[in-house]
């Protein structure tokens, strides 16, 4: 008899099951062998999974997933088994393979419902330990599929370890080598002062500081400042770029005049910082998660060979293993600083110094300065609902009767999240469409412009050669004024195509700010979590710290909401993206020129651009009206 209790033992039947069909499909004709048995043991394991659920909604998660996986694979089984029979062995292949797909289409629906209600079971065993771990303040571990004592203190001391384990991993090796591949000529890694071995952000922190040090308006007196700083620019250009360090450590500096200019650089933390207006909201949202990306996409340079969709689609994805263990800490890191930003931002509230009428007022009076700021009604909205509704889901179940407020917060929660799923699937529609759409014009416009150009060239080789002076002037005009009529229709076709770009500018906004929203749902929900089940206070403090998230997210909410709430983003006009556009690309410029900016800089960079370009307008109407007056007069 199985020493198994029954939940395990019905595991143990049910992988026995796949193993045994997959193995009688595999071998209908010869019998099963070890190999083969060990075959379909990875099958089983590949397609079923018996991790442990954390309570009874994992559990029916994880049975409803391998009952379709189980359906889906014997489908595809009873299909491609044959096909795959008749090609190895003919007629006589097909028919054993059918048999052996009729096999598997029954074993393997058979096993995923078994191992489906298994799941069920042990999820619903698990809930009232996952209920007690939860009213103990702890939190689920993914990895280790238990319940921990979570510390926030300890994370941060962890995550430093693990920074720097993994920077030490992307340390220089031996003999200026990089990848197992010597160096050709280490002269830029020398220049900015660091290892051939040295990761991109070790390269990125060493660029800003050695360009400060010898920007030419920080020695005036120094004739060679100009030269050096030109020459720091481009190994910078060179080293931030995968694909260029690749080509540079394999053979040397580009011939001159290869390398772009520094100011060519754009860094996209910078870009999308300035571009969204983030900077007065960085305490509770962080380095936004397309910044990220972009900047990962940069990093690892989008040309040659790499600007494949399927490299760009990887690169988004995490890369390779130590891209994707980069990206993790990364999103650790920006988790464990909003915690501790939102821990001093309530600090007083929390610790008793501050009443919660006097707390309240305060951070009223913070989501009004942020929603001056542009973008400030969408961000606080996002941030608003999402601190409020995690603060209200723990104090649900944490004061009231049976946990129904917490269900009632969750439900409104996961209703959200199918909303902001939607909003991202329609605005990635949307901005398809309309990407389509503008490459449809481009190509139309460019075949104008080639009809155009050869139509030109047929006129002036006519002129040239023709000696016919009775031709009527309408079949040979002059090349010049030909070619002039030709310049400005192109200048006509090139302005075309720039307003047909502005326009598609505002769905791609709406796009851009449907993934920064479920970017900050996301975020602050892990982040709540870790204060809210933080062990290293009480249980008394960890309610505290959600009331005052709830005042929080409470006033930001009702303060964006005011301004338009999410619903703003649709109100930004192409012109005002184009500014920001274009005082990002200044912005990022400007650091990479080793200049110092202020967070509010930028702000009043675009609002300066608006004033100007509002001034221009009235000058252009003014203009307007007085041609059109001395042409009523003449």
């Amino acid at each position: 008899m199985s020493d198994l209790p029954p939940a395990e033992a019905g595991a143990s039947a049910g992988a026995s099951a796949g193993a045994s069909a997959g193995a009688s499909a595999a071998a209908l004709d010869d019998g099963a062998s070890d190999p083969e048995l060990a075959s379909a043991q990875d099958l089983f394991s590949s397609l079923f999974s018996t991790r442990r659920p954390k309570d009874a909604s994992a559990g029916v998660s994880s049975g409803i997933k391998s009952v379709l996986k189980g359906t889906v694979a014997g489908a595809v089984s009873l299909v491609a088994q044959p096909i795959a029979g008749a090609q190895e062995d003919g007629v006589k292949g097909f028919f054993a393979g059918l048999g052996s797909g009729i096999v598997s289409a029954v074993a393997l629906p058979a096993t995923g419902i078994a191992v489906g209600m298994y799941q069920v079971g042990r999820g619903i065993t698990n809930t009232l330990d996952a209920a007690k771990a939860q009213a103990e303040g702890k939190l689920w571990d993914q990895e280790r599929r238990e319940w921990v004592a979570y510390s926030l203190e300890e994370e941060a001391r962890d995550l430093a370890k693990l920074e720097e384990a993994l920077e030490e991993e992307g340390g220089a090796p031996p003999s200026h080598k990089r990848g197992g591949q010597a160096v050709k000529d280490p002269a830029y890694y020398v220049l900015l002062g660091v290892e051939p071995g040295a990761a991109p952000g070790q390269i990125k922190k060493a660029y800003y500081r050695k360009a400060r040090e010898c920007h030419p308006d920080r020695r005036p007196g120094d004739e060679t400042a100009a030269a050096k700083f030109q020459e720091l620019g481009a190994a910078y250009q060179t080293l931030s770029s995968e694909a260029s360090r690749r080509a540079y450590d394999r053979d040397g500096p580009a011939e001159p005049g290869a390398q772009g200019d520094a100011e060519a650089q754009i860094d996209p933390l910078v870009f999308f910082a300035v571009m969204f207006g983030s900077h007065l909201v960085e305490p509770y949202v962080g380095e936004l998660w397309i910044a990220s990306v972009a900047d990962s996409a940069f990093k690892d340079g989008m040309g040659g060979e790499d600007a494949t969709p399927e490299g760009l689609a990887g690169r988004a994805a995490g890369g390779d293993e130590r891209s994707k263990r980069e990206a993790a800490l990364k999103q650790r890191r920006r988790e464990v600083n909003i915690a501790r930003n939102l821990l001093a931002r309530a600090g007083k509230y929390v610790g008793g110094e501050e009443a919660a009428r006097a707390f309240r007022d305060g951070c009223v009076e913070e989501a009004e300065k942020i929603g001056a700021g542009s973008f400030g009604a969408p961000f606080l909205a996002s941030i608003g609902f999402a601190l409020e509704i995690e603060a209200e889901e723990f104090l649900g179940f944490q004061t009231s009767f049976l946990g129904l407020d917490g269900h009632a917060a969750r439900a409104k929660k996961r209703v959200n999240s199918v909303s902001e799923n939607l909003t991202i699937a329609g605005a990635g529609l949307k901005a398809l469409n309309t990407g389509r759409k503008v490459q449809k014009d481009f190509a139309e416009l460019e075949q104008q412009q080639q009809q155009q150009q050869q139509q030109l060239k047929t006129v002036v080789e006519r002129d040239s050669n023709s000696s016919d002076a009775s031709a009527p002037p309408a079949e040979k005009p002059p090349p010049a004024e030909k070619r002039e009529r030709t310049e400005t229709e192109e200048a006509a076709a090139q302005k075309l195509m720039g307003d047909k770009l502005e326009e598609s500018l505002p769905v791609i906004l709406n796009l851009a700010w449907a993934i920064n929203t479920r970017d900050i749902s996301k975020t602050l929900k892990s982040v709540c979590k870790k204060l809210f089940c933080d062990a290293d206070v009480g249980k008394e403090e960890r309610i505290k710290r959600a009331e005052a998230v709830q005042i929080l997210g409470e006033a930001f909410g009702a303060v964006g909401k005011k301004l338009g709430g999410a619903a703003a983003i649709k109100s930004v006009q192409s012109d005002d993206i184009k500014q920001r556009a274009e005082v990002a690309v200044m912005s990022t410029m400007a650091k990479a020129q080793g200049q110092e900016m202020e967070a509010g800089d930028a702000e009043e960079m675009i609002r300066e651009a608006k004033k100007m370009k509002a001034e221009q307008e009235e000058m252009d109407r003014i203009k307007k009206a007085a041609e059109a007056e001395a042409g009523k007069g003449a």
